[in-house]
């Protein structure tokens, strides 16, 4: 007896499938026919759509979306200590006379 391969389907298939359940136009046997999926993989999906429709319109969506938050202290203290080193380096350089151009 062979084993059979299992499919993986992207996750915009997936919502394909999934709004087609939703829409309710075609029954799920029809539905898992043409997109040759099993019925209760299309429940799944279907499930799995309304479960995650609330976070689209939520704030969770836009609180991940901005991104992370940027320590400004920080980055500006980097700043600071790199500006301090080119100048110590620039300096160094100079007095051993290895500074070709000056900016």
């Amino acid at each position: 007896m062979t084993k059979r391969v299992r499919r993986n389907h992207s996750p915009a298939f997936e919502a394909k499938v999934a709004l087609a359940a939703r829409k309710g136009e075609k029954t799920l046997v029809e539905l898992a026919q043409q997109f040759n999926v099993h019925v209760n993989q299309i429940t799944q999906w279907k499930a799995q759509l309304l479960q995650g429709a609330a976070g689209v319109f939520g704030s969770e969506a836009k609180a991940g979306s901005m991104g992370p938050t940027v320590d400004l202290k920080a980055l500006h203290a980097k700043i600071g200590e790199l500006t301090l080193e080119n100048d110590f380096l620039e300096g160094a350089l100079g007095k051993a006379g290895m500074l070709i151009a000056k900016r």
